[in-house]
């Protein structure tokens, strides 16, 4: 077997213990494939946790909002970056019925789905280091407590790859990986020549993007489709409020690695920018310097991108221009119940 499916194989069964979410099991087999010392990097607000923490913090807390917590994957892919480090991406939707708080989101009792986006990189058979995005504000949203501007895209429940492959099967396909990926980082460097070297057409979306795309953005942004919704919803007003995209990319470290006609990068942070003019995503300018974390998958279709989730740490760019949205959700929602409202598994 080769090593990227011996590590797909390694996570599987922590994945499938939360598929029906037994939180004991959950702490074994974290104990099992965990090192010791493992960074584990979780969106705003939870930050920087290690091994004995993750639990506790994120994970139980999720659990208790939503007793019937459920995991459910739809890409999980694997490869090696450019810097020699071997990773494992998932991709997919924690569901269940929200009858209790969750960061103070309010419960709604109804079926709720909150996107995650997770890397592992592994070292000797372990996992040393975890990057995820959980995408709270979608959470927020469905309780009727997102305090921030709307989105531009629609909102919806993101749904995984068309092609229904994204468990991406062994033995691994080199040189069908590497030219997926390479695709992806051609398509990039394209992409950040707008708008300093010239107008859309320097981009050359036509030559990476399949004419009926889908852009799955986070909750506060929004899914977009084809190059005038991807451009509409996202980049004008993206570009617009941080035109320096792109320029400060020297001092970031990028994770790029295919599996198949998959991609995926992350890196924390991967953007640096500076937020000005009218601002963005109701965010007043600053002039202030923002790293962003933007962990994503792309999948490809006859040489062009058909899908591509992208999931944004957006709590944390808030938080960084001094703006503390859990804090304002709060207000905004104080006089709502907060009480668990009922256990799932006691319905009749």
């Amino acid at each position: 077997m080769d090593r990227h499916s011996n590590h797909k194989d390694l996570i599987a069964p922590l994945r499938s213990a939360m598929r029906d979410f037994d939180l004991a099991a959950v702490r074994r087999e974290i104990d099992a494939v965990f090192a010791e010392d493992i960074c584990v990097h979780l969106a705003h607000p939870f930050g920087t946790l290690d091994k004995n923490t993750l639990v506790e913090t994120a994970y139980a807390p999720l659990a208790d909002a939503m007793p019937d917590l459920e995991r459910r994957d739809w890409i999980v892919m694997a490869g090696r970056d450019d810097h020699g480090q071997d990773w494992v991406g998932c991709g997919g939707h924690y569901i269940g019925t929200f009858v209790a708080p969750f960061l103070d989101i309010p419960p709604t009792g109804h079926f709720a789905h909150m996107r995650f986006h997770e890397f592992f990189r592994f070292e000797a058979g372990q996992i040393v280091e975890m990057q995820a995005i959980w995408d709270i504000p979608e959470l927020m949203m469905q309780a009727g407590a997102w305090p921030m501007a709307p989105s531009l895209g629609r909102e919806l429940f993101v749904p995984g790859p068309s092609s229904q492959d994204g468990f991406v099967s062994g033995p691994k396909d080199a040189a069908r990986s590497q030219a997926s990926c390479d695709l992806i980082v051609d398509m990039l460097a394209h992409l950040v020549r707008h708008p300093s070297q010239g107008g859309p057409e320097v981009m050359e979306m036509e030559r990476f993007w399949h004419p009926r795309f889908n852009w799955y953005g986070p909750a506060g942004i929004g899914t977009c489709r084809g190059a005038p919704g991807f451009r509409n919803w996202h980049q004008i007003p993206f570009l617009n409020a941080m035109p320096d995209r792109g320029a400060h990319d020297k001092d970031l470290t990028f994770h790029f690695f295919g599996d198949g006609d998959y991609a995926a990068v992350t890196g924390w942070p991967n953007m640096k920018q500076t937020i000005n003019h009218d601002g963005w995503l109701g965010i007043a300018p600053s002039g202030q310097e923002i790293t962003l974390r933007s962990l994503d998958f792309w999948r490809l279709e006859g040489g062009l991108i058909r899908e591509n989730w992208v999931l944004v740490d957006l709590l944390d760019i808030h938080n960084q221009l001094g703006v503390d949205v859990l804090a304002r959700m709060r207000e905004f929602n104080k006089a709502r119940n907060f009480k668990p409202l009922y256990n799932p598994g006691d319905a009749q």
